[in-house]
């Protein structure tokens, strides 16, 4: 095709593969106008138009709204800037269909109700601030009017969710797992009593000695350990077996001062020890990308047990 050679509309559509509706839209809008008529007064168009053409039916393929593709017909954009921004653009979507696409394969296993699934997808798709909120709410009625240790509080305030903008959906469920965990009742109930009993410690602590701090440490490590052990080899509380682990545990604790021993140290123990506890910090580290947590909550509660079967 010469430069002096104009098509029709119909020779046009046949060019770039786009219909005579299309054409005569884009034509209308100013976008692509015609560069002459015939003297019936037909549309006719030139090389540039044609260019021009198969430059916007690219863009729009790449979804890339009509209002920008005039622009960068105008000049008023380089197409740089625009593939820049159009990149962000669906960097932010592809995010979005994932989560949607973590949202379903989590109800196709789940078989939530119409409720649950919409407050799956809520949770989902809340902002890092709106998930900060969620976890300063819990912290905020767990902590509220305590004379708390100053050390746990400052730990739970500092750890809080940070999903990343492209999370696996191991990370999304754990985020939605961990939302649902924080406000469901019976749990704020549960870390509230576990904040309060600790605040009565730090009180009874300004009349006597406070207990060694890295002795308790250690003493938590040994009956993880021993608890461990009891339950690996199937040890009952109450068998036999048992006093060979609980008399380990109880000379480590006496190392901590407090001379809590029998059913007093199961007491003692059973304040801290709460399984959905261990799964909030469990919970945190998936979403965060930390080292995973380890189960040591059913070490504890056999030492409980045992502790008290003596």
């Amino acid at each position: 095709m010469d430069g002096d050679t104009l098509l029709t509309i119909g020779e046009l559509a046949r060019r770039t593969g786009l219909t005579v509706k299309a054409i005569r839209f884009y034509s209308d809008r100013g976008i692509v106008p015609p560069t002459d008529r015939t003297s019936a007064g037909y549309r006719l168009y030139d090389e540039t138009a044609l260019a021009r053409l198969q430059l916007v039916r690219t863009l729009r393929e790449l979804d890339v709204d009509l209002a920008t593709i005039a622009r960068v017909l105008a000049r008023e954009l380089t197409l740089a800037e625009v593939a820049a921004a159009h990149a962000d653009a669906l960097d932010a979507q592809i995010r979005a269909l994932r989560l949607q696409r973590t949202v379903m394969r989590m109800a196709a296993r789940r078989d939530p109700d119409e409720k649950e699934i919409r407050t799956m997808h809520e949770l989902a798709t809340l902002s890092a601030e709106e998930r900060r909120r969620i976890i300063d709410d819990f912290l905020d009625a767990t902590f509220a009017d305590l004379d708390a240790d100053p050390a746990i509080e400052q730990r739970m305030r500092a750890a809080r969710p940070d999903l990343p903008d492209d999370p696996s959906p191991e990370q999304v469920d754990a985020w939605i797992e961990l939302a649902q965990l924080v406000r469901d009742d019976g749990f704020r109930r549960r870390t509230r009593e576990m904040a309060e009993a600790g605040a009565a410690q730090r009180a009874a602590a300004r009349a006597v000695p406070a207990p060694d701090a890295a002795a308790m440490r250690v003493a938590a490590e040994v009956v993880a350990t021993e608890g461990g052990k009891a339950l690996a080899a199937g040890v009952a509380p109450d068998a036999p077996e048992a006093a060979a682990h609980v008399a380990a545990i109880e000379a480590a604790w006496s190392q901590v001062g407090d001379g809590a021993v029998g059913a007093l140290l199961a007491d003692r123990l059973a304040v801290g020890t709460d399984r959905r506890a261990e799964r909030y910090w469990q919970l945190l580290a998936i979403v965060n990308g930390w080292p995973p947590v380890p189960a040591t909550v059913p070490a504890f509660e056999w030492a409980i047990a045992a502790l008290r079967s003596r």
